[in-house]
């Protein structure tokens, strides 16, 4: 029987005790309330004991508890600091990542730029070239016209009868009129 129980009997027994007339008092059972006493006063002591230990443990368990409490701080305050570096650290990193990629733009436009006065400088090139090589056939195309020429009024005078024979007729047909043999320029090649 526990400590408990023994205080609920001795309470039970004065409880149930016979009341005095006109007094408060009551009339218990000696011996057995005594007994009462002496079983609680034993339990009394392990019972002291067992609370001993407990508030003991209590006071261990509440030790712990605060060094755990502790620790889960300490480490709440070094998660909160790798947080905050990391945060600035990821700043850092977007700065930089922002500057990369505007001087990566900017090479870009640079290098684009180069190319496009690069082509252009060739197609400079290759239209003075395309207008010599026009200016170049231009002029052959004009001597071969001229040379067409001279070649034609050579074969034309090569088949025209010889003129001492032509001008023999003329002389003695009066109706028929001579004509002087028309002259070809030839251009001069350039």
């Amino acid at each position: 029987m526990n400590i408990h129980d023994q205080l609920n009997e001795l309470e039970a027994m004065v409880r149930g005790a016979k009341a005095m007339p006109m007094s408060v008092s009551c009339l218990v059972n000696r011996p057995h309330t005594l007994q009462a006493i002496e079983r609680l006063r034993d339990a009394l002591p392990t019972d002291l004991h067992h609370a001993d230990a407990i508030l003991a443990d209590r006071d261990a368990v509440m030790a712990t508890g605060q060094e755990q409490a502790e620790r889960l701080l300490e480490s709440a305050r070094a998660q909160r600091a790798e947080l905050i570096e990391k945060s600035d650290v990821l700043r850092a990193a977007r700065a930089h990542a922002g500057a990369v990629t505007a001087e990566a733009r900017a090479e870009a436009t640079r290098l684009l730029a180069d190319a496009d006065d690069y082509v252009d400088r060739k197609l400079a090139e290759f239209e003075v070239v395309l207008n010599q090589l026009g200016v170049q056939v231009n002029n052959g195309r004009e001597r071969l016209v001229a040379r067409r020429e001279a070649d034609l009024a050579r074969v034309a005078a090569t088949e025209a009868p010889p003129p001492s024979e032509a001008a023999g007729d003329a002389r003695h047909d009066p109706e028929v009129e001579v004509a002087a043999p028309a002259e070809t320029s030839q251009p001069s090649p350039t």
